[in-house]
């Protein structure tokens, strides 16, 4: 009896150290999850909703800059708005601006990530698709100064411009057209080309990272019924890749709204303020303008206008989504 104390104990201590401690609870430990979420709360009020605020505020009020007294305007500057030709102007060309950064870049994205990931990825290899994807991509990180330097270099309009070079080479005239200065038309294309250049890799890269999840053996099956490229385009790649074309759509178009870079390093929004966009104006008006709630109301709009297509593109999408369950 006395010979199996020992090992009882023994047992009783290896079960000691196994058992894990226990930690005492606390009446706070679910606040205390909460507390790291302060900084990250404190800086997105500092910087995001405080501006906000303070810019929707501005705009009902005439105020010069500086140290000048605010002056109370109501909705002055929200209904002089409405008769602002360059405003009207402004947002008429974003609709150009989605064109350019929504639509074209979103299209062209859908038919190349197909190609890469249907055609380049099975017949030849992966490394080569991949490669060709960051290579399309490669637009997307470079500064956009350096693009709209590039650009400005290209479209030069005398004769020491790329374009015109080339132009003037393959006809045999000395071509020099003001791209970017001399009508709105060229000047509202240049800046257009510029976007799409830029915007096109971002839904490349989104869209064959969906596809990604695709079976190969769908592609493989619908080739073997006969199917040919279009129509496992249309069967497999769309409805699968759906739930990114609305978020690529939802991006691309609130970046569209806010552009500003291309047109100020490109056309300063000339020629004759016709190549205005609604963030470039609101600049504008603040720099140079003499009422800087007349440019908080341009903002503010911008805003307005973000948010509403936000909830609009959002409510699409689960609508849709609501209908395929």
């Amino acid at each position: 009896m006395s010979s199996s104390l020992p090992l009882v104990r023994e047992k009783r201590r290896s079960k000691r150290r196994i058992e894990p401690a226990r930690i005492p609870e606390r009446g706070g430990g679910k606040l205390g999850y909460w507390l790291y979420f302060i900084p990250g709360a404190i800086a997105v009020g500092l910087i995001i909703f405080y501006p906000l605020v303070r810019n929707l505020r501005l705009s009902f009020f005439h105020w010069r800059g500086g140290r000048a007294e605010e002056q109370f305007a109501g909705l002055d500057n929200w209904i002089a708005l409405f008769g602002d030709q360059e405003f009207i102007q402004s947002f008429q060309n974003i609709f150009l601006v989605i064109i350019a950064m929504v639509i074209v870049p979103t299209l062209l994205g859908l038919v190349i990530s197909a190609l890469l990931f249907d055609v380049v990825g099975r017949r030849f290899s992966g490394k080569l698709s991949s490669f060709l994807r960051a290579t399309y991509y490669l637009p997307q990180i470079l500064p956009i100064a350096v693009a709209g330097v590039m650009f400005s270099w290209i479209l030069r309009p005398n004769e020491s411009g790329v374009l015109n070079q080339f132009l003037s080479a393959i006809t045999g005239n000395e071509v020099t057209v003001n791209w970017l200065g001399g009508s709105y038309g060229t000047a509202m294309a240049s800046v257009m080309v510029l976007m799409i250049w830029i915007q096109i890799g971002y839904p490349v890269v989104i869209f064959m990272a969906a596809l990604g999840r695709v079976e190969p053996q769908l592609y493989e099956a619908a080739e073997l019924d006969g199917a040919n490229w279009f129509e496992r385009f249309r069967a497999i790649t769309l409805p699968m890749i759906q739930p990114e074309v609305f978020v690529v759509s939802l991006t691309t178009t609130i970046a569209a709204l806010k552009v500003f870079a291309p047109v100020f390093i490109l056309t300063a929004g000339g020629p004759n303020k016709s190549t205005y966009v609604p963030s470039f104006y609101a600049y504008n008006e603040f720099i140079n303008g003499t009422d800087k709630g007349y440019a908080a109301a341009i903002a503010s709009s911008i805003t307005i206008v973000v948010f509403v297509v936000a909830v609009i593109f959002i409510r699409v999408q689960n609508r849709v989504e609501s209908k395929e369950a």
